[in-house]
């Protein structure tokens, strides 16, 4: 499964815009476990994953052609 990878901010620094082929990972759940091994920096880091736009508040299933973000923390006013 293909999936593109957006980051923002200072994540953007080590991980680039991109459209990474998955095997054996069809959730975020995992897909941060993935990402965390890959870019160790990211284990250390407070982050948000959206998907598909819509921020990610629990495990959700991951699918081909997916869009991917990985934002460190914001806040607004």
């Amino acid at each position: 499964m293909e999936i593109e990878i957006i980051s923002f901010g200072k994540i953007s620094e080590f991980i680039s815009h991109q459209q990474i082929t998955l095997t054996d990972l069809d959730s975020t759940d995992e897909l941060k476990a993935y990402l965390e091994a890959q870019f160790p920096q990211l284990a250390a880091m407070k982050y948000k994953l959206a998907l598909n736009k819509n921020i990610v508040q629990h495990n959700l299933k991951i699918k081909h052609q997916d869009t991917i973000a990985i934002m460190p923390p914001f806040s607004g006013g």
